[in-house]
């Protein structure tokens, strides 16, 4: 997939007051994201966790509910989708009011807000969308079935500008047939990705058994970008909605799909790093200190998928 963003009004990272001002307005208008996401009670991931996100970098989200849910910070006890008749009409009510930057998707209850989602963001195509395919709580309670699976594959990859699978999801979704999952290496995975019409896959590397993170950012060129970090201890509520989040307001701000990512991923591990635990299960992570630290936290490096280097072993 081919994208062309327009930003004209977008302005250097970590300098709001430069972005321009909009029609009425009495204030510069700071970069505007839509997140298509469930809400959770306990504050630690979708919709809460993505609004907390963009304001803490600097911009303003608007929120379109897929789902509602009760969860805590141990798991999710049940998930009631939104009618998507309804999920469409909360969107293109505020779309039609309020320009967007950037669109970021999560947990979206079913095949059919997967379509409806996929109807509003192809009328924006020079607007960047981040999906994040979350198919399970992080205790392993499922938040998406097989026609929601395939639903993603087919109508919203292709409008996909950044997609933010963890590995099991990765694996899960570019699986066919009879394959096993768990031997599927990542590189096929991120091809796989692609030919479903994806334009940048961020595989996150949380799930892997090994002392540092390894992320890692495909290109369909054949260029592949690795971010590292060490592992932090525990368990965290809301991270990969974190991340997914920090990516679509980083692009809103009109940074390069790289340097978003770095920045993305390094806001989520300040926001890891200083995690507080209000409940009985999971850390929450503490998002709108973290924006205020630019330190990097990753070392990057790349290659070629095509390369004698293999991804699995870096």
């Amino acid at each position: 997939m081919t994208m062309k963003t327009d930003r004209s009004r977008r302005k250097n990272f970590g300098d709001v007051s430069t972005v321009g001002t909009r029609a009425g307005s009495k204030a510069a208008t700071p970069p505007v994201v839509l997140s298509f996401a469930a809400s959770d009670p306990s504050g630690g991931a979708g919709m809460q966790a993505d609004l907390a996100t963009f304001s803490a970098l600097g911009c303003h989200g608007l929120s379109v509910l897929t789902a509602l849910t009760a969860q805590d910070t141990r798991g999710v006890a049940e998930m009631r989708p939104i009618e998507s008749a309804w999920v469409e009409k909360q969107a293109r009510v505020v779309l039609d009011d309020i320009r967007v930057d950037a669109f970021k998707v999560g947990v979206l209850g079913s095949a059919e807000n997967v379509r409806a989602v996929a109807r509003i963001v192809a009328a924006y195509p020079g607007v960047p969308v981040v999906v994040d395919p979350v198919l399970a709580s992080g205790r392993g309670d499922p938040l998406a079935d097989a026609p929601l699976a395939d639903a993603l594959r087919s109508a919203l990859f292709p409008l996909t500008f950044v997609a933010t699978p963890n590995l099991p999801e990765a694996r899960r979704l570019a699986a066919t047939g009879g394959e096993d999952e768990e031997t599927l290496p990542l590189d096929e995975c991120a091809r796989r990705f692609f030919s479903f019409g994806c334009a940048h896959v961020l595989l996150t590397g949380a799930h892997e058994d090994s002392p540092e993170v390894t992320n890692r950012l495909f290109d369909p060129t054949g260029e592949t970008r690795t971010f590292s970090c060490k592992r932090l201890p525990g368990s965290y509520h809301g991270s990969g909605c974190t991340l997914a989040s920090a990516l679509a307001a980083m692009l809103a701000r009109g940074l390069s799909v790289c340097d978003a990512t770095a920045h993305a991923l390094d806001f989520t591990y300040r926001a890891l790093e200083s995690a507080f635990r209000p409940g009985r299960g999971q850390f929450i992570p503490r998002r709108i200190e973290s924006g205020r630290d630019s330190a990097p936290r990753h070392v990057q490096s790349g290659f070629r998928l095509d390369s004698a280097e293999d991804p699995d072993t870096m």
